[in-house]
């Protein structure tokens, strides 16, 4: 990589108070395990893997029945432990009717059951959904909430502990009724509603496999994921707003499944009960309420999850795409839901009654992560189901101070939106921290084209609403409400830039709040890197490795790097999360994370280890450029080009050239002055708007020499209004290159955004 990083000798921002590292979850684990320092602690979780995985399952108060016999077993090698082992395990389940049918061994499962996973018939018995629901039902914790609800139009619903699992019993039981059980596969394509809640949950508890879907797919990607998992019935709903607007995803997932190879059951939730007329629908479509009421008719006898094994599969999770087509990551009931916990639990310092809200959709693995993570820790899940800034900017910030939020999760690419919007109120553009006095931080201002996660649900070539500023208000839009409830900001899904961390950290959270990063993926069931409440924190970086965790950075013969250089980011020792398998592709997983360095995982990013011991996340090293015989990283230019004032979002690729091997080409989201006019200029025949196009290119390509030296400046610098993402915000540089050098752009179904990749081609010509 180049030899400065603009990430070095980052400042500490927040350091913990002596009462918050009194109160944390991870300070009651410490004491659990008789150890009373961070650094010891993290050594404790990987000198032995499988006795710190034994606390955090007590810490976490996990019961298995029958219990395992051996936690870890490598001796297959560690690409496939074996865990849990058990020759005791769950040999029997009550038939779809109530009888006692014979359970197979998951390796006869039919042809959608990965290879991966066929040990699980000698693991110990549990059935995650005991851990959420059922041990919750005391006098202490039933009447707690464990849901909280609010659509974008208002409308509020609360679910204690006890109507959730009633709920979620009936739904099972409906399910049962339609002959729904063991290792049959279900989709789930919904919003982030309490049906969603109820459904992940009815599943697992039937022993069936979940398949969540983005809720703003369209057909062919739902055709292409139903298909690979042989999908018996999908879920949907009849339609849901954003933005005021209508979104209809039941015509969408309908005309899905009916391409599908075998077309499964659809069951529609109506809660919006204008968007579907129940009468009118059609006889091949099963009305959520019904089975909900029928399973409920059974409830008397019904009252009991599937005897599943703690290996059996629960969940399939298909990542975005962003280096190729979709890949289905398979968890079990033991893997994705216990490190979802034990993470919130250490990271977001998430116990008994904590309100926990994260912007998210079911479609990503953070969807599944809360709700399986707050349940078992038996805290609160917030969800809010609209577009954060509407009807007005305040919105997100309202729906905190209303519900008491404590632990509040975003994107960086929501913050950089929300601050946009602030400096577009009338405020000049913020620079806080380090970022006041360096070209390190990025100055925001808004632009509607640009499409971000808040938006992910947004009609496509549908401009969004203007947002509304409330009348006789001068306080920013975070400054309208109360919020005091509020203890941590959480963020993952990308790296940040420097001045919306500052914007956030200092303006909203007035420099008290930590910023829990938090840095992994489907793959991980979570965080490999994360900030947590007792440890120091710096901008932009993570203060070490989640626990337990064997993590490295290694050069590209396999070495570990010094501190302050940059290397790709590896596990040593398996953990609970780890995916056990991709779904029917068993090669693609060895060759994905295994192939590389001998019983090492590979996660695919570039990251760097600062002398005080934090780390920073550089961006995939598949995106990595080699120009003129030197290596960068995309997100090392990319944080150049946004501390530029007029410049919202960049991103770099590499392109063939016959001088360099390699030249760079940035494309580049400007603000509203970039976009205002469009009136030739007389003397030029160009543009006003190509003209400021020109100056800005210029000036963006002085500031990535200055640097970084002028072998590194971009080529070329495009100016476009949206850059190709998925719903998650990731930037999909795949697709930007493959569109603008005329080639096959591949699998573009996680794409939030389809025009954006015609405005690239375009420019590519």
């Amino acid at each position: 990589m180049h030899d400065k990083n603009l990430l070095e000798d980052q400042p500490i921002a927040w350091t913990p108070t002596p009462d918050v590292i009194e109160r944390a979850q991870l300070t009651k684990f410490m004491r659990q395990v008789g150890v009373s320092a961070w650094d010891e602690l993290y050594q404790y979780s990987i000198a032995d893997v499988e006795k710190f995985t034994e606390e955090v399952l007590k810490f976490l108060d996990i019961k298995f029945d029958p219990p395992y016999e051996k936690l870890l077993d490598t001796s297959n090698g560690v690409e496939f432990p074996h865990w849990f082992a058990a020759t005791d395990s769950p040999q029997r389940h009550r038939g779809t009717e109530g009888q006692e049918a014979e359970t197979q061994p998951l390796g006869s499962v039919p042809p959608s059951e990965p290879e991966a996973m066929a040990t699980g018939f000698g693991s110990a018995g549990l059935n995650i959904t005991e851990m959420c629901l059922d041990r919750w039902q005391t006098v202490e914790m039933k009447d707690q909430p464990a849901v909280i609800w609010e659509g974008e139009d208002g409308t509020n619903q609360t679910l204690t502990y006890e109507s959730l699992f009633e709920r979620v019993e009936s739904v099972a039981s409906g399910l049962r009724n339609i002959r729904i059980g063991k290792g049959d596969a279900i989709g789930v394509h919904l919003p982030m509603v309490p049906e969603t809640i109820i459904s992940l949950l009815a599943i697992n508890r039937v022993g069936a496999i979940a398949v969540p879907v983005f809720s703003g797919y369209g057909v062919s990607a739902i055709e292409a994921r139903m298909n690979a998992v042989h999908a018996k019935v999908l879920i949907t709903s009849g339609g849901f707003s954003r933005r005021g607007k209508k979104f209809n995803s039941f015509a969408i997932a309908e005309e899905a499944a009916s391409r599908c190879l075998k077309t499964p059951t659809v069951i529609v939730v109506d809660f919006e009960e204008r968007f579907l007329d129940s009468e009118l629908i059609p006889d091949h479509i099963d009305d959520f309420k019904l089975v909900e009421a029928e399973g409920r008719s059974w409830k008397e006898d019904m009252i009991w999850p599937e005897p599943t094994s703690a290996e059996d599969p629960l969940i399939v999770l298909y990542t975005s795409g962003t280096t190729g087509q979709p890949k289905g990551i398979a968890h079990t009931h033991a893997s994705f839901p216990i490190k979802a916990a034990q993470d919130m639990a250490f990271g977001t310092d998430v116990g008994k009654g904590t309100r926990i809200s994260w912007y998210t959709d079911i479609g990503w693995m953070m969807g599944p992560w809360l709700i399986y993570g707050a349940l078992i820790n038996g805290a609160t899940i917030c969800i809010y189901d609209g577009a954060p800034d509407y009807p007005t900017a305040d919105r997100m910030w309202e729906f905190c101070a209303k519900h008491k939020v404590e632990v509040l999760g975003i994107s960086p690419t929501l913050i950089r939106s929300l601050s946009a919007r602030e400096d577009n109120s009338g405020s000049p553009p913020y620079e806080g921290g380090v970022a006041a006095a360096s070209a390190d931080g990025a100055v925001l201002s808004s632009g509607d084209e640009t499409q971000n996660d808040s938006e992910k649900n947004h009609p496509v070539g549908e401009a969004p609403t203007p947002l509304l500023r409330k009348e006789g208000s001068r306080k920013a839009p975070f400054e309208r409400h109360d919020l005091s409830s509020l203890r941590i900001f959480a963020s993952t899904g990308e790296p940040w830039n420097p001045a919306p961390w500052w914007w956030l950290f200092e303006k909203v959270g007035n420099s008290k709040l930590p910023i829990i990063n938090y840095s992994g993926g489907t793959e991980i069931a979570g965080g490999i890197l994360m900030n947590n409440p007792i440890t120091p924190i710096k901008p932009c970086g993570f203060s070490a490795p989640c626990p337990g965790m064997d993590v490295d950075i290694l050069d590209e013969d396999g070495e570990p790097v010094k501190p302050g250089e940059v290397g790709e980011l590896v596990i040593k020792q398996p953990w609970i999360g780890m995916a056990r398998g991709f779904w029917q592709e068993k090669e693609r997983y060895l060759d994905t994370y295994w192939r590389r360095f001998k019983d090492i995982w590979v996660h695919g990013d570039f990251a760097m280890r600062d002398k005080d011991g934090h780390y920073f996340i550089l961006g995939r090293s598949d995106d990595t450029l080699k120009v003129a015989g030197k290596r960068v990283g995309p997100a090392e230019v990319e944080s150049i080009l946004v501390s530029h004032p007029n410049v919202i979002e960049a991103a770099v690729i590499g392109v063939p050239d016959e001088r360099k091997g390699t030249a760079m080409v940035a494309f580049v989201v400007p603000n509203e002055e970039f976009r205002i006019s469009n009136i030739e200029s007389e003397e030029t025949g160009h543009s006003a708007i190509e003209i400021r196009n020109l100056k800005l290119a210029t000036e963006l390509r002085e500031l990535v020499a200055r640097d970084m030296g002028k072998p590194l400046a971009p080529s070329k610098i495009h100016s476009v209004s949206a850059l190709p993402k998925t719903r998650n915000a990731k930037v999909m540089r795949r697709v930007i290159r493959s569109a603008y050098l005329g080639e096959d752009p591949g699998d573009l179904s996680a794409l939030e955004n389809p025009k954006t990749v015609e405005e690239i081609s375009k420019a590519g010509k």
